[in-house]
């Protein structure tokens, strides 16, 4: 697969062992220009550079994935720049593991703003632009957890905005499909390593978790990133509308 002289926006790409910035590392290695957005300036700073460090073209905006006026200010200021998006990959999330019993409306609003809202932005913000070019790729990051009801960290309100994020990939790639871009979404199961379960994933709970993979082994981030790195391809054209599941058997349907 070569990405070169392809743009690429990943969010949430501040994570030190995020999806975002194993996503960013295979498009940077394969070619692509690669911008990684994110709330966490530090974050992205030492991403860019670590990135550089191996000869990638990398580049970095400072954005909350919940503010349109930001999103699309940037979204133009990006297209001056670099002259186009040609992927766009919505990987900002969070979870909360509250029951629903105890969820409060201002925690529900959060995980839906950012899991939910955040990618409606993003993604209505770059379709001019690639309807205009002719082409693009979309890959959302929905979750096993949208499609069974909860997991092992995300509460309802999680599952409820990740099985949103589905439905809206599939209707985005109704209506694209005739200007030559794709919309898919991925479904990953637990992964370690990353920010999102904190502290939660003790070894205890990984030997636990382990038991129930039909693969033997806790999801990996390049596991996520070189799913979403072939759907980004040219060489994935004919496919859109489609979600991935990457659960190493957990979850089969």
């Amino acid at each position: 697969m070569n990405f070169d002289n392809r743009v690429a926006l990943i969010t949430g790409a501040g994570s030190e062992k995020g999806i975002g910035k194993e996503t960013a590392k295979q498009l940077s290695k394969r070619g692509a220009t690669v911008i990684l957005a994110d709330i966490n300036e530090e974050g992205l700073e030492l991403a860019v550079q670590d990135l550089k460090s191996t000869g990638g073209k990398a580049h970095s905006v400072k954005l909350d994935v919940t503010d349109k006026a930001q999103i699309d200010k940037s979204i133009t200021q990006l297209i001056e720049k670099f002259g186009k998006i040609d992927i766009l990959v919505n990987n900002a999330g969070i979870s909360r593991p509250t029951r629903v019993i105890d969820i409060e409306e201002k925690e529900w609003d959060l995980v839906f703003d950012i899991n939910m809202k955040g990618v409606f932005f993003l993604t209505q913000a770059v379709l001019p632009h690639m309807k205009k070019e002719g082409y693009g790729r979309i890959v959302n990051l929905s979750s096993v957890s949208g499609k069974r009801g909860g997991g092992i960290f995300g509460g309802s309100h999680y599952s409820a905005a990740k099985a949103g994020v589905t439905g809206f990939t599939k209707a985005v790639a109704r209506e694209m499909a005739e200007f030559g871009i794709t919309c898919n979404t991925v479904a990953p199961g637990l992964i370690g390593g990353t920010d999102i379960t904190g502290d939660m994933l003790t070894e205890e709970k990984k030997a636990e978790i382990r038991k129930e993979i039909p693969a033997g082994r806790i999801g990996r981030v390049d596991d996520v990133a070189n799913s979403i790195t072939f759907l980004v391809s040219e060489g994935a054209s004919y496919i859109t509308g489609e979600e991935l599941d990457i659960n190493g058997g957990s979850h089969i349907d």
